[in-house]
C-alpha cells in the first residue's frame, strides 16, 4: 500500500483536502474501467459541444497573434508505454521545439517548465494561465488516448529517463488532470509529483476521480502554479 500524499508535507492544504479518500490498495478491474470510460466519453462530448464557441474564439485569437497553426500536435507516451499524438492549442512560437534543447541544457530530470519561457506568445500566456491550451485534449479523451483523470502524459525523452519506480506512472491511462496537477501544478517538485501519481495509480477509484475533477475546477480558476 502506498503512503498517503499527506506524508509529503502536512502544510499543503491541497493534500489535506484529499485526506478522507480511502488509501487501501485495490485492484482496478473491468467494471471500473467501463465506468471510467463512460464518464470520460459523456463529459468530453458534452464539454466539446458546450465549449464550441469558446474554442472557435481561441482559435481566431491564436491565428491573429502569431504565425503558425492553431493546433499543436506532440507525441506523448500513454498507458503501457504506447505513444499517441496529443493535441493542444498552440501557445508558443512556431519554432518552440527547435529552441527547447538550448533551454533544457543542464537541467535535471523531470517535467520541463519555465516561469518566463521566452517561447510563449502573448495569447499563449493567457491560455496557459487558465489551462485553456489543454482543451483540445478532450478529443484525445474521446479517442481513448487519454482520460479525464490520470497522470499527465510524458514526452518520450522524459520516459527514457524514468527509473523502475517512475515507470509505474504508465500503468494508468494519462489524464487531462491528475492528483499532481491539483496539488500544486508546476510549483510542485518532481519527487513529490511522482509520489502523488503513483498514489493515484495504486488507489484508483471513481470517488477519487470525482474529487480530483472537483479540485481541478478550483485549481484552474485560481491559476496557481500555472505557467
Amino acid at each position: 500500500m502506498t503512503n498517503s500524499p499527506l506524508a509529503l508535507s502536512p502544510t499543503r492544504p491541497a493534500f489535506a483536502d484529499l485526506a478522507p479518500i480511502p488509501v487501501a490498495s485495490r485492484s482496478w478491474d473491468d467494471a471500473d474501467r467501463f465506468c471510467k470510460r463512460i464518464l470520460d466519453v459523456v463529459v468530453a462530448a458534452v464539454a466539446l459541444v458546450v465549449l464550441a464557441p469558446v474554442l472557435a474564439v481561441i482559435a481566431v485569437l491564436i491565428a491573429c497573434d502569431s504565425a503558425g497553426g492553431v493546433l499543436y500536435r506532440q507525441q506523448r507516451i500513454g498507458r503501457d508505454g504506447e505513444p499517441f499524438s496529443m493535441l493542444k492549442f498552440r501557445s508558443m512560437s512556431a519554432d518552440a521545439d527547435l529552441r527547447r534543447e538550448a533551454l533544457t541544457a543542464g537541467r535535471g530530470k523531470g517535467l520541463f517548465k519555465m516561469v518566463d519561457d521566452p517561447r510563449i506568445t502573448r495569447v499563449g500566456h493567457v491560455l496557459r494561465r487558465y489551462s485553456l491550451d489543454e482543451l483540445p485534449q478532450l478529443v484525445n479523451v474521446l479517442r481513448g488516448d487519454m482520460s479525464l483523470v490520470g497522470p499527465r502524459p510524458a514526452l518520450p525523452s522524459e520516459v527514457a529517463e524514468y527509473d523502475r519506480r517512475e515507470m509505474g506512472r504508465l500503468a494508468a491511462t494519462p489524464g487531462l488532470s491528475g492528483l499532481w496537477q491539483v496539488s500544486g501544478r508546476s510549483d510542485l517538485g518532481w519527487d513529490d509529483g511522482i509520489r502523488l501519481d503513483l498514489f493515484y495509480v495504486e488507489n484508483r477509484s471513481m470517488a477519487l476521480d470525482l474529487r480530483i475533477l472537483w479540485r481541478t475546477a478550483k485549481a484552474v480558476t485560481s491559476s496557481s502554479g500555472a505557467y
